[in-house]
């Protein structure tokens, strides 16, 4: 086993994360605090902008929680970390996109994870389950968003039998983005990152905080909450030196330059 069981590279404002615990890259509670730790201060640095969630292997991205550790006793209903599990769940504020990019077997709580991020790429060999229901436990997160995420029946479906999903499936359901040979999908998860990285973070904030705020929401109410300022994101927005630099570089026809202020 990796002596560092979570990995990470910064290059300008993108931090790549990769899980490298072999064999399987699953998740105990020592990792999961890890990478709540390594997203909190992503979260709180101003220098980063994106992240590019990833694994070390070819063969497995995650699989979710250890099951062998949680089979001791010890790691049942544990410190899972700032983040809950895996680090980004339960991560308040999150408002930087992440992405993701699942290049091998995607399930449990590895799956749980993925959803967690803004955008999934998928290695073409990706596959995809929650196979909870066969070890007598409830994939709780996924109970929660996959059906808002996707069509009802066929998120019962998988949440019920425990079912894989291929990469071409899961994209035809929408909770994959993109598909890429796999050994081209960082490169394409280094181009979207870029591509985030260069555009308005204020924005981007934004953006995260209504969709989180407007999920149970009335659609009047959740408008009200934004063109009244209620959101912090949204009212540092409005007025924000950016958001000057935005309608000015519209008029002059250049790019804008973003500052984050």
């Amino acid at each position: 086993m990796s002596d560092t069981p979570v990995k990470t590279q910064k290059i300008g404002g993108i931090l790549e994360v990769t899980i490298d615990r072999p064999k399987a890259n699953a998740i105990d509670l020592a990792t999961s605090r890890i990478m709540g730790n390594i997203f909190a201060n992503f979260r709180d640095d101003p220098e980063l902008r994106v992240a590019i969630l990833t694994a070390a292997t070819e063969k497995f991205f995650c699989p979710g929680w250890d099951l062998k550790a949680a089979a001791g006793g010890d790691e049942v209903d544990g410190d899972y970390g700032v983040g809950g599990f895996g680090g980004l769940q339960e991560l308040r504020d999150m408002n930087k996109p992440v992405v993701c990019a699942v290049n091998g077997i995607c399930c449990g709580g590895g799956l749980e994870i993925a959803l967690a991020c803004d955008i999934i790429l998928a290695a073409d060999h990706a596959t995809f389950a929650l196979p909870e229901i066969r070890s007598g436990t409830v994939a709780d997160a996924a109970s929660v968003k996959l059906p808002k995420r996707i069509p009802y029946h066929i998120a019962m479906e998988m949440l019920l039998t425990g079912r894989w999903v291929n990469a071409e499936e899961a994209q035809r359901w929408g909770f994959v983005n993109h598909i890429y040979p796999a050994a081209d999908l960082m490169e394409h998860a280094w181009e979207k990152a870029r591509l985030l990285e260069s555009g308005p973070p204020l924005v981007y904030a934004a953006i995260k905080e209504i969709v989180r705020d407007a999920e149970d929401s009335k659609f009047q109410d959740a408008l009200n909450r934004i063109t009244t300022r209620q959101l912090p994101t949204v009212d540092k927005l409005y007025g924000s030196e950016d958001m000057i630099e935005g309608f000015k570089a519209f008029d002059e026809k250049r790019d804008p330059v973003w500052r984050g202020k």
